[in-house]
């Protein structure tokens, strides 16, 4: 069903807040670009009123985190067939820019910046030219969802399309307009399917899980082996993915610059730092805050559940330093914490791994 939101005050009389609308679109729009974080605070807005090949322009364009290209649609007075269609549209045409097209992209939008500065300031990290635009997502924002709309959607995105919507509500107060927002569809399934967006090549997932480990100032390998568990953190986009394993489920984990480092058994859901125990030298579990001394694990965020880390516990299999790291040319590499790729690479990947692993004995 479309979807709708009430907002209540509290009190001994609680009341519901009258909805309300915006002046305009353009009103959202603009809204947008002075705060992303309304429609994410894990994405850079790059990209604004952009003229695509087929002569449509494309409201909004946003990069996360992994270069992964976010397409934001307003929907407008646009029936539902053709946003839907429209957003499409414009992923064809976005899927063929180049590090050089959006430095271009950014230099309109930003009055002459420079992409690469702006993702390092944004991120923290280098802008890998390599991965950028591999991925792509559509997300269309509607001030209102129609039961047509959330059809259409829905059956793309089951069918393994990034396709998302973004609904807003307004509402009166005496001290002006609220805003909310809700997700059609739980943005981290839409960032999974972003993965390998380009693929002609796809196969069914050979039921292994890939893991990228961030080693260095925020988590530490060694520790990890040490104690038995993979993390993720700083924003929902690193920590989100890590719902995807269930216990059982075989992860090979890589640590990206140096290569694949682990091979385990996921023992348990994620546990935010909080609340994320571990054995202490003297063999009682411990807060993992106080265990941990390597990396800092997001630990300014520790009560912050959208931004804290998150650990998933792991029997190792076979894992090694990071000095014995194993890696080739072409074996499969992403940034998204976890996914499950359903590419040959893939298959090849875990083939290779399983023959080249020090210690590897088919898993048992």
């Amino acid at each position: 069903m479309p979807i709708r939101n009430s907002i209540w005050t509290i009190g001994e009389r609680p009341g519901a807040l009258r909805e309300g609308k915006l002046a305009s679109e353009k009103l959202l729009e603009a809204m947008i670009v002075a705060a992303p974080d309304i429609l994410s605070d894990q994405w850079m807005i790059v990209g604004r009123q952009e003229k695509t090949a087929s002569g449509g322009i494309l409201d909004l364009l946003a990069l996360a985190p992994d270069g992964t290209l976010i397409l934001i649609e307003l929907k407008k007075a646009k029936t539902p067939r053709e946003v839907v269609a429209q957003a499409i549209d414009y992923a064809t045409w976005a899927e063929a820019l180049d590090a050089e097209d959006l430095g271009r992209i950014y230099e309109r939008f930003s009055g002459g910046g420079n992409l690469a500065e702006a993702f390092r300031q944004r991120f923290g990290t280098p802008l890998d030219e390599a991965s950028l635009n591999q991925s792509h997502q559509m997300v269309i924002v509607a001030a209102t969802l129609d039961a047509s709309s959330e059809r259409i959607v829905g059956y793309l995105a089951q069918r393994g399309i990034a396709i998302n919507v973004l609904c807003f509500q307004v509402f009166e107060t005496g001290a002006g307009q609220l805003l909310s927002r809700a997700w059609l569809i739980d943005p981290v399934e839409t960032q999974v399917a972003a993965v390998e967006t380009k693929a002609t090549d796809r196969e069914p997932w050979n039921g292994e899980y890939y893991v990228s480990f961030g080693h260095g100032e925020s988590r530490s390998w060694d520790e990890a082996r040490a104690h038995g568990f993979i993390s993720a953190g700083g924003g929902t986009w690193y920590s989100g993915t890590l719902r995807l394993l269930a216990p059982g489920d075989r992860i090979w984990v890589k640590v990206p610059g140096h290569g694949f480092v682990g091979v385990g058994t996921v023992k348990g859901a994620p546990v935010p730092l909080g609340e994320f125990e571990l054995s202490g030298e003297d063999g009682a579990m411990r807060p993992a805050a106080e265990v941990l001394t390597g990396a800092r694990y997001h630990r300014e965020f520790i009560d912050d559940p959208d931004r804290a880390e998150y650990f998933v516990p792991v029997e190792w299999i076979s894992s090694v330093p990071l000095g014995q790291a194993v890696q080739e040319v072409g074996m499969f590499g992403n940034q998204n914490t976890v996914c499950a790729p359903k590419t040959p690479k893939w298959r090849h990947t875990v083939d290779r791994l399983k023959a080249l692993f020090p210690g590897w004995d088919g898993g048992r």
